[in-house]
Order: C-alpha cells, then sequence, then structure tokens
C-alpha cells in the first residue's frame, strides 16, 4: 500500500550559489557517501542537487513533520545505477510510525533543474494516522 509520496524540484545554478555562499552547507545535508563518487571525485552540484531535492520529497512522503535531521536520509546508488535510499534515526522513526517498509526513489536533472519522487509504501497502523508533535 502507499503510504505518501512526494516530489520535489531544485534549480541546480540556485543550489550551488547557496553551496558556495555557505560553505558547511553540504556537510549538513550529506553524509560523506553522498558527497563523494565511488572512485572518489567529489559528485557534481547537479547530481547533488537531485539528492537534495530526493530528501524533499521523502519528507513530504513522510507528511513533512518538524524535527527530521538531513543525514538520517541517504540517497544511494546501487550497481545498476538505481538510486535507493537508507534511512536511519528521526527519518527511520517516522517512517516506522507510519508502517513505511520500503522506498521507491526517481532523480532526475535537465535544462538547469533537479526533481525526484519518492514514494513511502508499507502497511499502516491500525488506527489514525500518527501526528506531527508540532501539529
Amino acid at each position: 500500500m502507499i503510504i505518501g509520496v512526494g516530489i520535489d524540484v531544485a534549480e541546480i545554478d540556485r543550489f550551488a550559489a547557496s553551496l558556495e555562499r555557505t560553505p558547511t552547507m553540504a556537510d549538513r545535508l550529506f553524509v560523506d557517501r553522498e558527497l563523494w563518487l565511488p572512485g572518489g571525485e567529489r559528485r557534481g552540484v547537479a547530481s547533488l542537487a537531485a539528492r537534495f531535492a530526493a530528501k524533499e520529497a521523502l519528507a513530504k512522503a513522510l507528511g513533512a513533520p518538524a524535527g527530521l535531521r538531513w543525514t538520517d536520509a541517504e540517497v544511494c546508488t546501487a550497481a545498476t545505477g538505481q538510486p535507493y535510499l537508507r534511512v536511519r534515526g528521526t527519518v527511520a522513526a517516522r517512517a516506522a510510525a507510519l508502517g513505511v517498509s520500503g522506498w521507491h526513489v526517481s532523480l532526475s536533472h535537465d535544462a538547469g533543474v533537479a526533481s525526484a519522487v519518492v514514494i513511502a509504501e508499507g502497511d499502516p497502523p491500525a488506527g489514525p494516522a500518527p501526528r506531527d508533535a508540532t501539529a
């Protein structure tokens, strides 16, 4: 069963300017494995913008609750090139509360825009959906 769907876009040049203006931003948004390619080269800004869009889409798929940590969601790449999500901490806790057992993620970037779609699936718990503590 689909529990949540999120979509987000990020303008690549604007994202690049934000990274340049705030050098510590990349470390707040991404874990090391997201910043570097397997060969040791730094991942390009278009790819990072798509990963940022995926984290935003993931939050939306979880109902956009307050308190999710950016680095508690990691956008990984399978040997086939397919992206997938690895979650822990605040993101894993919210996903468990909603009954999420699996993720689908798609990334793209073209014409100066990066985009991502995230689908959360699983079996929601019986009763009303968990609410954000700040709602």
